[in-house]
């Protein structure tokens, strides 16, 4: 029986090896655009890539981060130019295939517009959302520099953990999945406080406005 993840991580390496840092900027594009590429395989193994010198760390998470922001730039226009309706339509024909459900672009388009700018930026820290987040993002017009601005940020931290993760396992870069799935819950448990600090925060400013 073959090995998919084996596999994967030889087409991937075939790809880095020919187009260098050009192909760990098309790879992770392809992964924003496309989850079930998943970036687990292609940030630890261009990290260990860099760990035996042949990529320079910090120039290997810029490609990354930028092939980020350019999947991310084409889901925008998708959501700019295609509209919600039309996007809905594709996502429930097609949706299956890219492991896209209606529910994840209805909890995408609540967070957008509950916190706007925060959840372009932590986003690219969780699973799925990282992708579809930038669909209502396109919708809602929001200012394109504004986008790419928190949309690099947050893609850069990510890229830099996973790919700083590859780097300090060596050999072992695949063992960096269960530790990235530790990352995600983390990440979430975190945005999720935030949130309700935040709520927290205003009820309590409202109260001692009342007395």
């Amino acid at each position: 029986m073959t090995n998919p993840f084996g596999d994967l991580a030889g087409w991937v390496t075939d790809v880095i090896e020919a187009l260098g840092y050009t192909g760990v900027a098309v790879l992770v594009a392809l992964e924003i655009v496309f989850p079930p590429i998943p970036s687990e395989v292609i940030l630890p193994l261009s990290g260990f890539l860099a760990g035996q010198g042949r990529f320079s760390l910090p120039v290997v998470v810029l490609a990354a981060t930028v092939g980020s922001v350019v999947g991310a730039l084409i889901l925008y226009a998708v959501g700019h130019y295609v509209g919600e309706a039309r996007v809905r339509r594709l996502i429930k024909t097609y949706g299956r295939w890219l492991t896209v459900s209606e529910r994840d672009l209805d909890r995408a388009v609540r967070w957008f517009e509950r916190h706007g700018p925060a959840v372009v930026f932590f986003g690219r820290l969780v699973p799925i959302v990282r992708s579809i987040v930038s669909i209502p993002a396109g919708i809602s017009r929001m200012g394109l520099g504004q986008f790419v601005l928190y949309t690099a940020l947050g893609s850069a931290l990510w890229n830099a953990a996973l790919i700083g993760a590859g780097w300090l396992l060596g050999d072992n870069w695949e063992a960096a999945a269960p530790y990235v799935e530790v990352l995600q819950y983390l990440v979430i448990l975190l945005v999720v406080a935030a949130v309700v600090w935040f709520f927290a925060r205003r009820l309590l400013g409202a109260n001692r406005r009342r007395l």
